[in-house]
C-alpha cells in the first residue's frame, strides 16, 4: 500500500521538520537510455525525473553539490570554478530539440557521444570531457558558419550571448583567459610557473599596470573566438539552471547551492590580488580525521577585508559578487567548512611536506604568539590571556572567550554573507552550515550571532559519548542532521559491516533505546540486531527523532546503494562517479517494498511511536503509515 505524499507532509509536520532535503551533486543524475552521454545533469530529462520522484516521496528541497568547471585531472567539484558552471552539465538533448541550435548541435555527434556512456552507474568522466569539449568547439564553429552567413536562427542566439556578456563580462573574461593561457602554456601546467606577465595578469606590480592591460588587451584580440565560445556554452548552462529552478520550484521544491571553501586554479590566478601570500588553508586535526587535510587552498588576505575608511574592501566586494551570483540562482547555500570563513585553519605554503605543515599549522586569528608562525600575529583577534595553552592550538577550546567587539571582528566575512542573504529574500533556514567534527569557540559564538545551526551526521556519532556532537540527542533545533553525506559510507554499506557483529549489537541497542523510550527496547534491539534492513530503518528514524528541524538524506543512502562516492583525502578514479541508475523508479519500488531502500512510511511511524507525546496525536495518521510500512516493529510485515 503506498503512502501518499500528504501523509507524508502531515508527519514531518508533526515530528517539527521544516526541511527534507536531498542531496546529489550533477554529475550523479541519472540519464535517460539513448541520452545518456556518460554523466548526469539535473538539466536533462532524467534530472528533471528524479526531482519528480523525490518530491512525490516527500522532499521539498534538493542540496547540489558545487557546479564549477574540472579538469581533466581533477572531477573534484570542490575545486572547480566559482563563478562558471560546468559545461558538461548541458543537457545537449534539450538543445537538439531546440529549433535555434538543431544546426549546431547534430543528432550525429550525439550518437558519437553515447558509445563510450557506460551503463549509468558510474560517470565515464575521461570520456565525457574529452567528448563533450569536441563537440561543443566543434558546435561553436559551426554557430559562427551560420552567422556570418546570414543565418536568422545563429543571429538571435549570438544577440543573446551580447546580452549575457555585458551582464557577466568580469568572470567570462576572467575564466576565458585562464584557460587560452593554460592551452598556450600546455608544458607548463601551474599557473605559478608562466611568465611573470601572465602571472600577474590580473595582479600587476605597481608600474606593471599599463603592460597587464596591452597584454589582456592581446589575448583578448588573439582568442576572441576562445572567448565567444566560452560564453555561449556558459550561457547556455545557465539557462538551463534556470529553467530548472522555475519548473521544480512549481513543484514547491527549494534548491540549495553549495559554496565551496577553496578557490580554483583558475579563480587564485585571476584574484591572486586579495590572497594571503605564503600560507594555505586546510582541516585541522580533528577526532574523525586526526591527520588534517592539506587541501591547498589559497587564503584571503585579512588586510583587504575593508578599507581604511572602514567600507567593505576587495575581498568582501569579491565574496558579495560570489554570493550575489550564487543567491540569483539558489533559493539557498551550503557553506562549505565555515572555519575558512571565520577562523581559517592555514599552514606554511613553502613547507615541502604538506602533510606536515597541516598538522602544525595555527588558527589564522587566533595565534597572537606563536613562535613557528610569527607572521600572523599581526592578524591575531584574540589576546594571549584568552587561549587555554593546556590544549592543542587545533581544539574547539583553544580560545577559551571573547568579547562581543572580538566576535564581530571574527565575524567580518560571515556577516557579509549573511547580509547578501537577507538581502536577497532568505531566512535562517536558508542556510546550511557544514560544521562538522569540530567547531571552534569562535566559530560557534559567529554561528550563534546568526542563529544558524551545525551539521549532525550521525553514523559518525560514538553512542558510548553522552556528550558526543553526532549523537542525535545533542541536536538543536536550528541544524541539519543526516545519517551521511558525500564525504562518508554509505548507511548500507556501513549497516552490512555491523552485521553479527558487537559494533552492530550496540547500535542496535542504543536505537532502541531512542525509538522506545518508556520501555520495551530489548525486543526491538533484538530485531534491528537479527537484520541490517531494520537497523536502517531505524537508524534514518533518529534523525525524525531529534530536535533538529531540518533533515537531509544523501541520494545513496535514500535508495538503499552501497557504492561509496568519495573517499576523503585520497586520489581515486571511482571518487566523485557514483550515479542514480536509469531504472530508478523500478529499483526503488521493489527495494523499497522489501526493506531494501528507505522506505519514509516506516520511518516517520517509528519515529512518532518514540514519541509518546505525538503518538496520540492523530492515530488516524499513524495508522495509514504503518499501513504502508514494509515493517512494523513487533508485526513483521504488513
Amino acid at each position: 500500500m503506498a503512502v501518499h505524499r500528504e501523509d507524508i507532509a502531515a508527519a514531518l509536520g508533526l515530528l517539527d521538520k521544516r526541511h527534507l532535503v536531498l542531496a546529489i551533486h550533477d554529475p550523479s543524475f541519472p540519464g535517460v537510455e539513448g541520452e545518456d552521454v556518460g554523466r548526469g545533469s539535473p538539466y536533462g530529462r532524467g534530472g528533471l525525473g528524479f526531482v519528480r520522484f523525490a518530491h512525490a516521496l516527500g522532499f521539498d528541497g534538493v542540496q547540489l553539490g558545487p557546479q564549477g568547471m574540472t579538469s581533466l585531472v581533477n572531477q573534484s567539484p570542490y575545486d572547480g570554478t566559482l563563478f562558471s558552471k560546468n559545461v558538461l552539465s548541458v543537457d545537449l538533448g534539450a538543445l537538439r530539440e531546440d529549433p535555434r541550435f538543431d544546426a549546431i548541435v547534430r543528432a550525429e555527434d550525439l550518437a558519437r557521444l553515447l558509445e563510450g556512456a557506460g551503463d549509468g552507474s558510474r560517470v565515464q568522466y575521461r570520456h565525457v570531457f574529452e567528448s563533450v569539449k569536441d563537440l561543443l568547439v566543434e558546435a561553436h564553429a559551426r554557430f559562427v558558419s551560420l552567422r556570418d552567413g546570414g543565418d536568422l536562427r545563429a543571429a538571435d542566439i549570438g544577440a543573446e550571448v551580447a546580452r549575457f556578456v555585458s551582464a557577466n563580462r568580469d568572470w567570462i573574461e576572467r575564466d576565458a583567459l585562464y584557460a587560452s593561457l593554460r592551452d598556450e602554456h600546455a608544458q607548463t601546467p601551474r599557473w605559478t610557473d608562466w611568465p611573470e606577465v601572465d602571472r600577474h595578469l590580473w595582479s600587476p606590480a605597481p608600474g606593471g599596470e599599463r603592460a597587464a592591460d596591452e597584454r589582456r588587451h592581446e589575448l583578448l584580440g588573439r582568442h576572441a573566438c576562445a572567448f565567444e565560445r566560452h560564453a555561449l556554452w556558459q550561457m547556455v548552462v545557465h539557462a538551463q539552471h534556470a529553467r530548472f529552478r522555475d519548473s521544480i520550484g512549481r513543484l514547491g521544491i527549494k534548491l540549495f547551492g553549495d559554496v565551496q571553501v577553496g578557490l580554483s586554479p583558475a579563480d587564485a590566478w585571476s584574484r591572486r590580488s586579495i590572497l594571503l601570500a605564503g600560507y594555505r588553508l586546510g582541516a585541522p586535526p580533528s577526532r574523525t580525521n586526526p591527520e588534517g587535510q592539506p587541501w591547498n587552498h589559497s587564503v584571503l588576505d585579512p588586510a583587504q577585508y575593508e578599507g581604511p575608511d572602514g567600507r567593505p574592501g576587495p575581498v568582501l566586494d569579491f565574496i558579495a559578487a560570489r554570493l550575489g551570483k550564487m543567491l540569483d540562482e539558489f533559493d539557498g547555500l551550503r557553506i562549505d567548512h565555515p572555519h575558512g570563513l571565520v577562523c581559517p585553519w592555514v599552514y606554511r605554503a613553502d613547507d615541502g611536506d604538506p602533510a606536515r605543515a597541516v598538522q602544525h599549522g595555527a588558527r589564522l586569528f587566533s595565534s597572537p604568539d606563536l613562535p613557528d608562525h610569527p607572521g600572523l600575529a599581526r592578524y591575531a583577534i584574540v589576546r594571549p590571556d584568552q587561549i587555554d595553552r593546556a590544549r592543542p592550538r587545533h581544539a574547539d577550546g583553544w580560545v577559551r572567550e571573547l568579547g562581543d567587539e572580538q566576535v564581530g571582528r571574527y565575524a567580518v566575512v560571515f556577516d557579509a554573507l549573511v547580509a547578501e542573504a537577507r538581502a536577497h529574500g532568505r531566512v535562517v533556514d536558508d542556510i546550511l552550515c557544514e560544521v562538522l567534527s569540530t567547531q571552534p569557540h569562535p566559530l560557534a559564538r559567529v554561528m550563534a550571532r546568526h542563529g544558524l545551526g551545525r551539521f549532525r551526521v550521525t553514523q559518525k556519532a560514538n553512542v558510548h559519548d553522552p556528550d558526543d556532537v553526532y549523537r542525535s540527542e545533542s541536536a538543536r533545533p536550528e541544524d541539519w542532521i543526516m545519517v551521511g553525506n558525500h564525504d562518508t559510507a554509505p548507511i548500507w554499506g556501513l549497516a552490512a559491516q555491523w552485521d553479527g557483529t558487537e559494533a552492530g549489537a550496540v547500535q542496535a541497542g542504543y536505537l532502541a533505546r531512542r525509538l522506545r523510550p518508556d520501555g520495551g527496547s530489548g525486543a526491538l534491539a533484538r530485531e534491528l540486531a537479527a537484520d541490517v534492513r531494520k537497523l536502517v530503518h531505524a537508524k534514518m528514524a533518529d534523525l525524525f527523532v531529534s530536535r533538529a528541524r531540518n533533515v537531509m538524506v544523501f541520494f545513496p543512502d535514500l535508495l538503499g546503494m552501497d557504492g561509496v562516492y568519495n573517499r576523503p583525502g585520497t586520489v581515486n578514479e571511482d571518487n566523485w562517479t557514483l550515479r542514480v541508475p536509469r531504472d530508478f523508479h523500478r529499483r526503488y519500488a521493489a527495494d523499497a517494498a522489501d526493506g531494501r531502500a528507505v522506505d519514509l512510511a516506516c520511518v516517520l511511524a517509528l519515529a512518532i511511536r518514540a514519541r509518546p507525546d505525538l503518538a496520540g496525536a492523530d492515530a488516524a495518521l499513524l495508522a495509514r503509515l504503518e499501513a504502508a510500512a514494509w515493517w512494523v516493529p513487533g508485526r513483521g510485515r504488513t
